[in-house]
């Protein structure tokens, strides 16, 4: 009984980790998407097919995300 105890305790915590691991590169990610730019050329491209972002109020802006 105490083995099936720790096993799910143990679950529980990777599950816990798992959740804050994706959060924390969510937060990461999501602050690289909006570069601050004055002009097109000053956004990079996401692949060589997709085409380069376009400057739009001062942030980066690709196709895929608006």
């Amino acid at each position: 009984m105490q083995r099936v105890k720790n096993m799910a305790e143990t679950l529980k915590f990777v599950h816990v980790l798992v959740l804050l691991i994706s959060i924390f590169f969510v937060i990461i990610v999501s602050s690289f998407i909006f570069l601050p730019c004055i002009t097109d050329k000053d956004c990079p491209s996401l692949e060589k097919n997709k085409g380069k972002g376009r400057c739009r109020k001062g942030y980066c802006v690709h196709g895929l995300i608006g």
